[in-house]
């Protein structure tokens, strides 16, 4: 397997170390409570069903509904009129067929044929219009300014960050995934890698109070430049390097560095051992750097039992959604990249036979303006998002899909709409599924039970089976 080095700098600058300390498990919302293996129904060994969320973040905000199109012939009339030179043809949309009808008919962007035959083949399904949302609001709350709105509402800082933490009214570090974390960790027989593993760097996500992500690239751990490597200098330098991390200093900061980059450099080398041991799969991965990123995780989730893993958070970010202008090529040369992609990560999940055991789910700061700006849209609000995975009821689309006639009850300008369902719910039942309990589901998620009633007994929407 190809090795990506880095500097030693760029390795502390980019690592997110897994430091598993004993402090207590505090967040903003509240205390949140640890969760054993035995909660999990993991059994005494800590070994039993293995799960893990995959968060793909379209960062910038994806014009999702020149993705997800109405097909019918007078839904698509509307959506043609308000979109206006932003439209794509209806000949070129790619018919999808819910299970569910609404009475509507839809299709998906020309550039995802791979997406749309996941969904007709139950693979897949769509959140219709969902987005950061306080409580359920109405426009004329908004117009009259009664509305309570999230901070910073079409922001691109505070709204990425709102959908990483799940906090809508305030502005936090401390991600939903890293939440998680923190009370779920120790169910993993591995302490020395985290349960939170990143694709991209550093990231709000991944990070908790107590467990920050791991990072790795396309081509696996980023390790310490030239460290363990054949060449003359390569083992001189690895030397050096074993000597200090080896040392024992006096001064308590020295030795706390030292001692944070040496369980650092010893978990990447732990990491890149099993995932060596991995043979090559049957699927193929495109060439670029989502797919690689996808393939990269599927090395490592058929590395778990090695790696001693049994609850597995990942994260890729695929940015560059903010199409101010050219949206329509943008579009054209992005939503294919993500579309094969996921047809990738599905077929390998098929192989490992692990389709049940993953779900693959996206996030974006925002939805766009329906109306054009000339050649692109600006920031909105509700818009719509992917679950894949074979624990997904597939073939649907959950949620309410807007009317997309300017000026309707949710359009409170330029086609900005009110989303319909909050990033709450979606969140929530991802967790839930993934065996977080009620309680720490309530704390970390502080605006569900504006929209759910968490002793329901039922999912928040209703797009997992568990």
């Amino acid at each position: 397997m190809k090795r990506k080095n880095i500097s030693r700098r760029k390795f502390i600058r980019q690592a997110g170390f897994s430091i598993m300390g004993a402090s207590a498990l505090l967040s903003p919302a509240g205390p949140l409570r640890a969760i054993s293996s035995a909660a999990l129904g993991l059994g005494n060994t800590g070994r039993g069903p293995y799960k893990a969320m995959v968060c793909l973040l379209l960062s910038g905000g994806n014009d999702s509904y020149n993705m997800l199109i109405p097909h019918g012939d007078s839904e698509y009339n509307e959506y043609a009129v308000t979109r206006s030179n932003l439209a794509i043809p209806q000949d070129q949309l790619i018919p999808i067929n819910p299970l569910t009808p609404d009475g509507n008919d839809y299709g998906l962007h020309p550039g995802m044929p791979e997406l749309a035959t996941l969904f007709n083949d139950g693979k897949l399904s769509f959140i219709s219009n969902v987005g950061t949302i306080i409580r359920p609001t109405t426009k004329e709350e908004i117009l009259n300014g009664t509305a309570d709105l999230p901070l910073g509402l079409f922001s691109h800082a505070d709204q990425i960050q709102q959908w990483q933490t799940a906090y809508t009214h305030e502005r936090s570090a401390i991600g939903w995934g890293g939440r998680i974390a923190d009370v779920m960790h120790t169910v993993n027989a591995n302490q020395n890698i985290s349960m939170n593993i990143s694709l991209s760097g550093s990231n709000i996500f991944e990070n908790g109070e107590v467990i920050t992500e791991f990072v790795i690239d396309r081509h696996g751990g980023s390790g310490i430049w030239g460290y363990g490597g054949g060449w003359a200098y390569d083992q001189i330098r690895t030397g050096a390097i074993n000597a200090m991390l080896n040392n024992q200093y006096t001064d308590i900061y020295k030795q706390t560095y030292i001692n944070t980059i040496k369980k650092s450099n010893d978990a990447n080398l732990e990491f890149m051992e099993a995932i060596d041991s991995i043979s090559e799969f049957d699927t193929q991965f495109s060439d670029n750097d989502l797919s690689q990123s996808f393939y990269m995780i599927a090395k490592s989730i058929a590395a778990k039992d090695i790696l001693g893993f049994d609850r597995q958070i990942y994260f890729i970010d695929f940015s560059g959604w903010d199409h101010h202008d050219e949206l329509l090529d943008n579009q054209a040369e992005m939503l294919p990249v993500v579309s094969k992609a996921l047809e990738e990560f599905n077929a390998v999940m098929e192989e490992l036979g692990m389709t049940d055991d993953v779900v693959t789910f996206t996030m974006s700061d925002f939805g766009r303006t329906l109306t054009s700006n000339g050649n692109g849209t600006d920031h909105a609000w509700g818009g719509n998002a992917i679950v894949m995975g074979g624990t997904v009821n597939g073939q649907e689309i959950f949620g309410s899909f807007p009317s997309l006639v300017l000026d309707n009850p949710l359009d409170i300008g330029d086609g900005i709409l009110i989303p319909t369902t909050s990033t709450d719910e979606y969140m929530a039942e991802i967790a839930m599924w993934f065996g977080l309990d009620n309680e720490n589901t309530s704390t970390i998620f502080p605006n569900l039970s504006n929209f759910y009633d968490i002793n329901s007994g039922v999912p928040p929407i209703g797009f997992l089976n568990f």
